[in-house]
């Protein structure tokens, strides 16, 4: 493209010479088309209608111009993808709402300001003057058209522009694209594709970053009418969708100011007198010929799964499916038909090894229609055996952590699960990487919530709790095929004994066998892969139609009714927007219910009738107290509910709890024996180990969320059968939490170590880590967390705050009981003398408690200091680790002489403890209220002390 560069160049230089003649006001005459447009090739239109824009096209230099209409008056979408070159290559990349404005012999590309606006003719013309449009970008007019509209130099514009469409506000795991300054400036520039249509162009680039690397830019501009016949729909609390939003500053009444509109299809009867009629227009999505054949069909089960929600709002057949195939060419295959392009919705599969599945849509972002949307499914969570500990397990630690307890966990790095979970040599590096986020993160905390209600502002995790769910049967199924294969070759040797009738029978049963051998893809029985595909791309398919998570839905039913005798005829969560455990269970007899959701809930049927019934929605939202329809999404996840939680299962979740610790001690117990076979190394054992802990853990930090939690309800008021908006968990069940959190995370037997097992958790040399797995490390990493989901101060605060919300004359879990329980189960040797006295090789207290003792008494410490909270709740929390901390000393002072070991730590422990109620005396005593910069020095002397 360099000859053009030159001509062009030449060219502005004698152009701006004219302009400089001419006056201030004037206009330089252009040249005519034919010289600019000579050598140019125009790209055809597959409609044989007039285009959008008209491409042309320079085959030998690959240099392009587009002539637009001459009406400039129309809104357009350029709707952006990254499309090569990237492992989330294909992944929609943003999009930009924008107009054309004439500026003498220029076009500026703009953007509206469509955020603020009014309604009302006496406000319009004051939110018009105060809040204005915005210049993306501008460029000059090279000709005008044949058609007689304006002649723009196109690959100019959108490459020389490549940061202001790929830059920093490009979405989802970084997308954001620099182009090679040099590279790109010298012409390595390849046009991939270039297309017109009716109402949008496709123009694809390939380019080098600024690394080098080759990368495929994708931009598909649309026209997008101010109206089609769309009528918006307001946005209710009661039902989870994306909106659109904007400030109506007409409005004058608070409550009425943010308008927000549901994102949903423009999706209406063909026949509205029918009952149940086809669309005027389906919602069709294309499987990218790059999906796995032996995948499809799960693939479209998955879409074609909401039909059952359309059908009962009128719809029939409302989602389709096509397949694209190489094989059959470009019509027939729609292989003539590019996922980027926003005329059309894909299923797309990539290969690059990463568990992620994700489902955005563009929207008119003036009323809330959907556009377009596409899904990518990657291929990584299928082959996924497991996830690096220190990546998985701080995640699972924190599932349902608020954002205060973010915030303290920022300032104090000696709390946090990611930290601790790390490797020693890497915590110090992740506790910068968390104060550095921190850091952007309070610049960003105002658009942060507000992103999660967009379509997709929040991002997706389902694929990685299904990596998990895969990895975990993985194991399941190895364990149960070495069982089945040990119990065969007993039974076989019995036959061999009997001799009777023994080559006919071995016949027959081979026979029955081969024939009852269930098909398997890569390794898994298809029974179990396929419905979770199938889960995962409903799940998928429903944010492309609007949806938000529900992650209350699937505590609907009693896991003793989803595996009860008689099969549950219902759906096994109320919705799939949920992230919903495999239901794999311990027993022997296995799990008599489905190995995971199908289908859709009776919450996504409900959802879908509200955007897209054409009855009276006031009857649809009188539902909402229906036990069936229960609801609560992303933000709710960082609140009190318990029940708004991931990977959480049953009406009961500590039923479930209770059975994934079962299955993680029955794994446990199988390791060395069953599951590393013959022939494959041992640290194989480690990953499935690791996996255990995995398992266990979740289920922790699933219980501990019921430790002060409270069950929100968004029922309105004068809803039938209404709830109360916030019911605290009954106190019971609060308890039962607590002592499940501390049964399995500060026990010695809850991690289920031998020195016969630790001795077999090794890696291979490829495998980096150290050889011996870090037994103390590891624990203190898991005990850790739990003390943090049970002591952070927003549990304790909640705990604080529900005791003043139940009547006084009822039980309720407090503040002292939770400490004091916490205390007794860690310190309960030192306190009842159960360790005797003990000798160095039996310690009356274990390493492993010992490490738990003192982790427990700093974090008592952290809670006595000055900082260590801002709200209502701290000075009794603050009053309350202080008188813990003068019992455990009191413990201490009794516990008498030990073995080395215990009586070294009980001697540093109480010397702590001693300096650290001394120092927090002396604070409050001269500094009421005091500094920081005090606080700060006897801190800092502590650490020196210690």
């Amino acid at each position: 493209m360099q000859s053009k560069r030159n001509m062009r160049s030449a060219f502005y230089f004698v152009l701006a010479v004219g302009v400089a003649a001419s006056s201030a006001f004037g206009q330089a005459k252009l040249p005519p088309h034919a010289e600019i447009l000579k050598g140019y090739d125009k790209v055809p239109v597959a409609e044989g209608t007039r285009p959008m824009y008209t491409l042309y096209h320079k085959k030998d230099t690959g240099e392009m111009y587009a002539e637009l209409p001459s009406n400039l008056s129309k809104k357009y979408m350029v709707a952006l993808t990254l499309a090569g070159g990237a492992r989330y290559a294909g992944l929609q990349s943003g999009e930009q709402y924008v107009y054309w404005r004439k500026y003498g012999n220029r076009l500026a590309l703009i953007k509206p300001q469509i955020a603020i606006r009014a309604s009302k003719a006496e406000s319009k013309s004051s939110v018009k003057r105060l809040f204005t449009d915005q210049i993306l970008l501008d460029t000059r007019i090279v000709t005008t058209g044949p058609g007689g509209g304006p002649v723009i130099d196109l690959d100019q514009v959108l490459l020389t522009n490549l940061r202001k469409f790929f830059g920093a506000d490009a979405f989802y795991f970084d997308l954001s694209f620099t182009p090679h300054p040099t590279y790109t400036r010298t012409g390595l520039v390849t046009v991939k594709k270039k297309k017109a249509f009716k109402q949008n162009i496709e123009v694809a680039f390939e380019l080098p970053d600024i690394s080098g690397n080759l990368k495929t830019v994708h931009f598909s501009i649309s026209e997008v009418p101010d109206s089609t016949g769309y009528k918006p729909r307001k946005a209710d609390p009661r039902i989870g969708y994306f909106t659109t939003e904007y400030t109506d500053l007409s409005a004058y009444d608070d409550s009425k100011k943010d308008v927000r509109y549901i994102t949903r299809w423009n999706l209406e009867k063909a026949d509205p007198s029918l009952k149940l009629s086809p669309p005027k227009e389906p919602i069709i999505f294309y499987i990218e010929h790059t999906t796995p054949v032996r995948y499809r069909r799960w693939v479209a089960d998955g879409v074609l799964s909401w039909n059952k929600a359309f059908e009962k709002v009128g719809i029939f057949n409302a989602v389709e499916v096509r397949y694209q195939d190489a094989k059959l060419g470009a019509d027939r295959g729609h292989m003539n038909k590019d996922p980027e392009d926003v005329q059309y919705n894909f299923v797309r599969w990539l290969n690059n090894d990463i568990g992620t599945a994700i489902g955005p849509s563009r929207v008119h972002p003036l009323t809330g229609q959907i556009l377009d949307a596409d899904i990518i499914l990657t291929d990584g969570w299928i082959r996924s055996f497991e996830k690096e500990f220190t990546e998985l397990l701080p995640q699972i630690a924190m599932e349902g952590f608020s954002t205060e307890t973010y915030n303290w966990l920022a300032q104090h790095p000696n709390w946090d699960p990611r930290v601790r979970l790390a490797e020693p040599a890497k915590r110090m590096q992740v506790a910068r990487q968390i104060a550095k986020d921190f850091a952007v993160s309070r610049e960003r905390s105002l658009t942060a919530d507000k992103a999660l209600t967009k379509p997709f502002g929040g991002l997706c995790n389902a694929a990685d709790g299904m990596a998990f769910e895969v990895g975990l049967m993985r194991m399941h199924l190895e364990m149960m095929m070495q069982e089945e294969e040990d119990k065969k070759k007993k039974d076989d040797d019995k036959k061999k004994d009997e001799k009777k009738d023994g080559d006919k029978k071995d016949k027959d049963e081979k026979k029955k066998d081969k024939k009852d051998e269930e098909q398997k893809l890569d390794g898994m029985p298809e029974s179990f892969i396929g419905p979770l595909l199938s889960h995962l791309v409903a799940h998928e398919v429903g944010h492309t139609l609007g949806l938000r998570h529900n992650f209350k839905g699937s505590s609907i039913h009693s896991l003793e009714k989803i595996n009860g005798k008689e099969k549950l005829t219902e759906a096994m969560s109320g919705s799939v927007m949920d992230y919903v455990g495999t239901n794999i269970n311990a027993k022997k007899d296995g799990a008599k219910g489905d190995w995971i959701m199908k289908g859709i809930g009776p919450y996504d049927e409900w959802a879908i009738e509200y955007g897209y019934t054409t009855k009276d929605l006031k009857k649809v939202l009188a539902r909402v107290a229906e036990p069936q329809l229960a609801y609560a999404t992303d933000e709710d996840t960082r609140g009190p509910d318990p029940l708004a939680r991931r990977y959480d299962f049953a009406a009961d979740p500590l039923d479930f709890a209770n059975s994934q610790i079962e299955l993680a001690k029955s794994h446990r117990e199988k390791l060395l024996k069953d599951f590393v076979k013959d022939g494959e190394s041992w640290a194989k054992a480690r990953k499935g180990y690791e996996m255990t802990l995995s398992l266990q853990s979740r289920s922790v930090g699933m219980m501990a969320n019921w430790v002060g939690g409270a069950f929100v309800n968004r029922d309105f008021k004068g809803d039938p059968n209404a709830r109360k908006p916030v019911v605290v968990v009954p106190v019971e069940q609060q308890r039962k939490a607590l002592a499940f959190v501390m049964e399995h995370s500060f026990k010695d037997d809850a991690f289920g170590l031998t020195p016969e097992l630790l001795n077999q958790l090794t890696v291979d040399h490829w495998g980096g880590g150290e050889a011996t797995w870090p037994v103390h490390d590891r624990i203190m990493g898991i005990q850790s967390s739990a003390l943090t989901m049970l002591m952070n101060p927003t549990t304790l605060q909640r705990v604080y705050d529900n005791e003043y919300r139940i009547p006084a004359d009822s039980d309720a879990l407090t503040l002292p009981e939770l400490l004091t329980a916490v205390s007794d189960a860690i310190w309960s040797e030192v306190d009842k003398a159960e360790g005797g006295k003990g000798t160095a090789r039996k310690p009356a207290i274990s390493s492993l408690r010992r490490n738990l003792q003192r982790e427990h008494m700093e974090r008592l410490i952290d809670l006595t200091l000055p900082g260590a909270g801002s709200s209502a709740a701290y000075k009794p929390i603050q009053t309350l680790a202080r008188a813990e901390l003068q019992r455990i000393h009191k413990m201490i002072e009794k516990a008498g002489e030990k073995d080395p070991y215990t009586t070294a730590h009980l001697a540093s422990a109480g010397e702590q403890i001693k300096k650290a109620l001394d120092a927090d005396y002396v604070f409050n005593q001269s500094s009421s209220g005091g500094g920081f910069g005090d606080f700060f020095f006897l801190r800092e002397e502590q650490k020196e002390e210690k």
